[in-house]
């Protein structure tokens, strides 16, 4: 058995989906459920295009209730930019970058290979950047802190991985109260940037095996994780996990996962949770 989310609170599209496939809602806050017998009764893509809305497929089977620990990628998931984008502005690079950075995230260039040149054109800028970017320019995307404090509400760990930077990874968790955070370093000589990383790159693998460690510091299954991500290098440890999100994400990304949210915000996830009305 299989429920259809409707991550929406409009009734009037609720009752035309109730009409077009003679099926009853259930009214939850903040969205609707409808009960199916077969996963092929809706087209999930026609009618997110059609109404330009979040709507998901889950097996009533898979237990919500068990999930111990959240796992999200950052750049363009938890936050709405990509730092290393915004520190190359600093240097005229933006654009440059940026355009390194998309093929990594679409799976077009190696992770690896792109990480390293796109730091090496950071090399010589001041350490200062670095904060400039977090207090101006970092924000945290539509419903984050909403999800995070629902999940520390359910005794859900919650975890930052990234192929991004520490500085950015750790500071966003003491600031919004995520339990741990995973990133790369950042090398700096003389109070400037160095053009290079030190350390193991926090790539898809990486990323992966940061779930792995923290179920197993948490004494969790694998099945009992929920992965947030929008780009190739979020699809090792999204395929491990009980559970996996595209949050605004890469076509590659959208066909692999579990779910997706494509119009919403982050608190759009706190659906799955509730089976029962949420507030």
């Amino acid at each position: 058995m299989y429920q259809l989310i409707f991550h929406s609170n409009n009734s009037d599209i609720a009752n035309q989906i109730e009409k077009d496939f003679e099926i009853k809602s259930i009214k939850h806050d903040g969205h609707f459920r409808f009960n199916l017998t077969s996963e092929n009764k809706v087209n999930l893509q026609s009618l997110r295009e059609k109404y330009h809305e979040d709507f998901n497929l889950v097996d009533q089977s898979f237990r919500f209730e068990d999930i111990g620990l959240m796992v999200s990628d950052m750049d363009s998931t938890m936050i709405s930019i990509e730092c290393i984008d915004e520190i190359a502005d600093f240097a005229n690079l933006k654009d440059q970058v940026s355009e390194i950075t998309e093929q990594a995230m679409q799976g077009i260039l190696d992770f690896n290979s792109s990480l390293k040149k796109r730091v090496a054109l950071l090399k010589g800028l001041d350490l200062s950047v670095l904060n400039e970017v977090y207090i101006d320019r970092l924000k945290t995307n539509p419903g984050a802190e909403l999800l995070i404090n629902f999940l520390r509400n359910q005794n859900i760990k919650t975890a930052l991985v990234s192929g991004g930077f520490t500085y950015f990874t750790d500071r966003l968790a003491k600031d919004t109260g995520i339990d741990f955070s995973r990133a790369n370093v950042l090398e700096v000589e003389n109070g400037h940037l160095s053009g290079k990383t030190s350390g193991r790159v926090i790539n898809s693998s990486e990323k992966a095996n940061f779930v792995k460690e923290l179920c197993q510091d948490l004494n969790l299954n694998l099945s009992q994780t929920l992965t947030i991500g929008d780009g190739a290098n979020d699809l090792d440890m999204m395929n491990l996990s009980g559970f996996s999100v595209a949050y605004h994400a890469k076509p590659v990304v959208i066909e692999r996962a579990n779910a997706c949210i494509c119009y919403g915000g982050l608190d759009k996830i706190i659906d799955f949770f509730t089976k029962k009305p949420f507030s």
